[in-house]
């Protein structure tokens, strides 16, 4: 006799502990109550909770929450990649953000990531010819976020982008996986060229708060660009610039500068 295949149920890790994080947010602070209810345990999934987070932070009176809410939930059912970012993105925001303690925090209140998530819908809208309506969506991501990343632009998973207000992401660039940057941050361009004209950022690279990365330039993988830097000139994997240009001050000092998001320029060592 055959004996029958046990079901195995998948499991949402990443969605699980979002929801029992609500739950002890409900108890902590029950004035909470609302937001934390409509936001996520009103929910079977977290791309249930994407649309809809995405719907009512963008809403206004010229689109109201439920078309938003059908894009949303349009995007996310033909593209299951932006759900499986949005995972890798909570998981990078609680990794480096020293100031994110649960994974319910960027789900409610980071702007960096609910950007970066508005911006992967805005990207479906773009790639499959929607292009008025992406522009749409950035455009009420930068007013209410803060945030302006181009529709056009090619952003990776693993995204962690800290505090998001004045970020800059051009309509050529790339942005590989598991790249963190703070505050301020410009990948634009450096004329009125409308071609391939903005910036290449590897995997793994940190960018600090205020740098200006302009121009079809090349940032190799696990590097490191100092805080207020603007960086003209192409960079090697795993090094560290600095300055205004900026120049190679150094080696990256650790093989995964994104994750570790340390910062500070060391003299180097003695040769």
């Amino acid at each position: 006799m055959t004996r029958p295949e046990a079901s195995v149920r998948s499991v949402d890790f990443v969605w699980e502990r979002v929801r029992d994080e609500a739950e002890q947010a409900l108890r902590d602070e029950p004035l909470l109550g609302g937001l934390v209810h409509a936001t996520i345990l009103h929910h079977e999934t977290l791309e249930q909770a994407l649309a809809y987070r995405f719907a009512q932070k963008l809403a206004s009176s010229e689109m109201s929450e439920q078309v938003l809410r059908e894009i949303a939930d349009a995007a996310i059912s033909a593209d299951p990649q932006i759900g499986q970012a949005a995972r890798s993105d909570v998981v990078a925001v609680f990794e480096r953000d020293p100031a994110c303690h649960r994974f319910l925090q960027p789900m409610i209140f980071f702007k960096g990531f609910q950007a970066v998530q508005a911006y992967r819908i805005g990207r479906w809208l773009w790639t499959n010819g929607r292009k008025d309506l992406a522009y749409f969506i950035q455009m009420r991501v930068s007013e209410v976020l803060g945030a302006d990343i181009h529709p056009g632009a090619q952003v990776g998973k693993g995204i962690m982008i800290d505090h998001a207000h004045s970020v800059v992401i051009g309509e050529t660039a790339v942005v590989g996986d598991n790249v963190s940057m703070l505050h301020s941050v410009t990948l634009g361009g450096t004329g009125k060229d409308d071609d391939d004209r903005h910036p290449k950022i590897g995997d793994g690279v940190l960018i600090g708060a205020g740098a200006k990365v302009l121009g079809n330039i090349s940032v190799g993988y696990c590097s490191r660009i100092a805080a207020g830097s603007v960086v003209l000139e192409d960079v090697p994997p795993m090094k560290t610039v600095a300055g205004v240009p900026a120049r190679i001050v150094g080696e990256a000092g650790c093989s995964q500068p994104s994750i570790m998001m340390d910062q500070l320029l060391r003299a180097s060592e003695p040769e």
